[in-house]
Parts: structure tokens; sequence; C-alpha cells
């Protein structure tokens, strides 16, 4: 089932294209907090994004870019200022096609359908995980906070992956030295230790400051 992002303020327009394109058997979130918009991104994982231009605190071209630092996902632009500048600039910006308000309900659906397929049909759907508005792309192996992107290392991303595919569960370091190294053999757990304190600084070198706990004698959680 694919997954559709409405990132719409007009909560009338909103529903009307809830109601429509969930009948098709799409699953469908609606954004209610438009100054979050990539919080919801990260935690729905949408295949499709709908994209208003005109938003509360940041508009949709900024949406936009944020998205495409991690994703190239398609994203339909919907504005009651269909001008051809607003059309270049949603373009330009990395958005995949625009459909102009008022709009037919019939319509919205038959362009919905083919970004679908011209997508999924050719392309793997990006694999993303969130927490806290910080987004693990696991095609790339990138970290994404806000404006910022930390490109991992192997160490890092498996260390992430697992703490995060596992948030509010507390991780050993026994199981995090085995996917990090995947070896019976010996390793010192001063190696762990390095690891841990040098992603912790990264994580923190773009704002995310105790991103993850230590549980003393046990291992590591992300809550």
């Amino acid at each position: 089932m694919y997954r559709i992002l409405i990132v719409e303020d007009d909560r009338v327009i909103a529903k009307q294209i809830e109601n429509r394109i969930s009948s098709w058997g799409y699953e469908v979130k609606c954004v209610e907090d438009f100054q979050n918009v990539f919080v919801d991104f990260g935690a729905f994982d949408p295949h499709l994004v709908l994209m208003d231009i005109s938003l509360p605190f940041y508009n949709g071209y900024h949406w936009c870019s944020e998205i495409r630092k991690v994703s190239k996902i398609p994203i339909l632009f919907i504005s009651s200022a269909p001008d051809n500048m607003n059309i270049v600039m949603a373009i330009n910006m990395g958005g995949d096609d625009f459909i102009a308000k008022p709009f037919d309900l019939e319509v919205l659906t038959a362009k919905i359908q083919a970004l679908l397929r011209r997508s999924y049909d050719f392309t793997a759907h990006n694999n993303l995980l969130e927490h806290r508005g910080a987004v693990l792309n696991t095609n790339d192996t990138t970290l994404t906070y806000h404006s910022a992107k930390l490109d991992l290392t192997k160490n890092d991303y498996r260390i992430l992956l697992t703490l995060m595919e596992n948030k509010g569960k507390v991780i050993s370091r026994e199981t995090l030295m085995v996917k990090l190294w995947e070896s019976d053999e010996y390793i010192d757990e001063n190696t762990l230790t390095v690891n841990m304190t040098r992603l912790r600084r990264k994580l923190e070198s773009i704002g995310l400051d105790d991103f993850i706990t230590t549980k003393k004698g046990i291992g590591y959680i992300i809550e």
C-alpha cells in the first residue's frame, strides 16, 4: 500500500483530498504541525508528498528542499497561484509535478497514480528511520537533522541503525559489538567505546545532544 503525505494547511481541502485518495486504497496522513513537517515526513516515510506552496512558518519550497536532502520521492505541488513563476520555481526546487487550485479531484488522483507508477516501476523507495527530527537514510547511510547532513562511517551507521530500529529498548554492548564487527573473534570493548564517543561528537556537532543514552553496565538506548 502506498503512503501519501498531505502538506496542506486548509483543513477542508486537506480532508477532501484525504477522503478521495483513501478511497483508492492509499494510506494517507495530513500534516498538522506545520513548523515540523520534516518530523512527520520521517516518521510516516511516504511514497509521495502533496505539497502546498503557501504554508505557516515555512513555505512548500523550503520543505521540498529539506526532503530533497534525504529522498528522491515524488513531490506534487498544489497551489492557488498557478502563474509560470510558481510552476518554474516548484520544478526547480525539486518538485515533480504541479496542479493549480481549484482542481478536479479526478485529475489530482490521475496525477498521483501517474507519479507513483513512474517512480516505483523503475526505482526503489528510500527507507528512512526518524527520531527527534533526525532522519537516517538506509539507502545512502546518511543522517540528516534540520539543514545539517552527516556522512556516516560504516560503524557510525551500524550503531545508529541498530539503536533506531530498536527505539525505546536497551541494546547491550555485546549486541552492538556483534553488529559492528560481525565476527566471533574477541574485540576489545574499548574499541566500541571509542566508536561511540566519536559518533556522539558528530551528533553533537549538528545539534543532537544526548541523542544516545548510556545505561551503565547494560548498554545503550535511544529514547
